[in-house]
């Protein structure tokens, strides 16, 4: 038995060029690429990832997905540098090892990192692991340390300090993403008129602060030990990494964060098991984050709510590509329900804040 995720056999329209690749690799890594092997890695719905195997060399590359997408979205370059700087000073980013510029490889521009072979919890735990509540709730409580770490950093001197504008950052999230959600909204999506509005009304002032942020912090985009799965050893997925204000990043995983007394609608939308029994609550986890970081959270319906539309934002936008045809993947046609639960749970918080 082992707990290390696995690829899986390449989705139908996701294949690459196997020998393009090859001679690529060749180049680069100086030969002995010959049965080069290609796998992937069966979760996301963004950016693409696949196991490359020859020889005893393990790589994992990251690519854009197929078909149409915006021209600012699924920068390879941008994620590439910040892995680049992390590395040395982050001890959960993975090594990046080569970044390909030239699109007459795979028709778009690439990456390869090292692959860290680990346990990837998703919607539940894995049937060959079944924590106990103890253990539940050390592995929580560890994926909101290591992202109180990764706000605490100092990202000037890993020179990332110009890859975001820090100042008036949550007023642009908000705005912005109530427009790409105007934009990606089909004829079966709820409007969200209200949510956004309140949002709008509700943003809290300035804190005057700023911090490295993941942007998509949650359960399985990160690695744990195999052999200790109390043990975090990677954080990946890193193209909406940013500059600006943590506690919407904060508010961006709480926005995954489902607990046991949350409405049904919710809970059958979720994608990490928060819901089991030691798992802390939203509020525990931003007590401990606020402890760890020495911040202080005075919106939290604010910052829920955010994370909850943000949410719903991204998975409207990848449910747009299959609604009119850009993409066959039949996993993008149930994103349409978790809009509509989203938009369900936003309301509710709206209704019962006191802000």
């Amino acid at each position: 038995m082992t707990l290390v995720d696995k690829a899986a056999p390449i989705r139908t329209g996701e294949e690459l060029d196997t020998s393009a690749l090859a001679a690529c690799l060749a180049e680069h890594f100086g030969g002995g690429e010959e049965g080069l092997e290609i796998l992937q890695f069966p979760s996301g719905y963004s950016n693409l990832t696949y196991m490359l195997k020859f020889g005893e060399r393990r790589l994992v590359l990251r690519r854009p997905p197929f078909g149409t997408k915006a021209k600012t979205a699924h920068d390879m370059g941008r994620e590439f540098r910040v892995l680049n700087a992390l590395h040395p000073v982050f001890r959960y980013c993975p090594k990046p090892l080569m970044y390909c510029q030239d699109e007459a490889v795979l028709g778009c521009e690439f990456y390869l990192m090292e692959y860290l072979p680990g346990l990837i919890v998703r919607r539940g735990y894995p049937t060959e692991f079944t924590p106990d509540a103890e253990q539940v709730r050390h592995q929580f409580e560890t994926l909101i340390d290591v992202l109180a770490e990764l706000h605490t950093l100092d990202y000037a001197a890993a020179g990332l300090a110009d890859l975001g504008k820090p100042a008036g950052y949550a007023g642009r999230q908000v705005s912005g993403w109530s427009k790409r959600y105007d934009r990606a909204r089909t004829d079966d999506a709820p409007v969200f008129d209200a949510t956004m509005q309140w949002l709008s009304d509700k943003l809290p002032p300035e804190a005057g602060r700023a911090s490295l942020i993941h942007n998509d912090f949650k359960m399985d985009n990160v690695v744990w030990d195999a052999d200790d799965p109390m043990r975090l050893i990677g954080v990946l997925d890193w193209e909406m990494a940013t500059l600006g204000d943590p506690l919407m990043d904060l508010g961006g995983t709480l926005g995954y964060w489902v607990e046991r007394d949350d409405p049904g609608f919710l809970r059958a939308a979720q994608l990490m098991p928060s819901d089991l029994p030691g798992a802390p609550t939203r509020a525990e986890a931003v007590e401990r984050y606020c402890a760890r970081t020495g911040f202080t959270m005075d919106a939290p319906d604010f910052y829920h709510c955010f994370g909850l539309f943000r949410l719903a934002v991204i998975a409207q936008q990848i449910y747009y590509r299959y609604y009119h045809g850009q993409t066959s993947d039949q996993r993008f046609a149930e994103l349409i329900k978790w809009v509509h639960a989203l938009d369900q749970m936003c309301t509710a918080i709206i209704a019962r804040s006191t802000l």
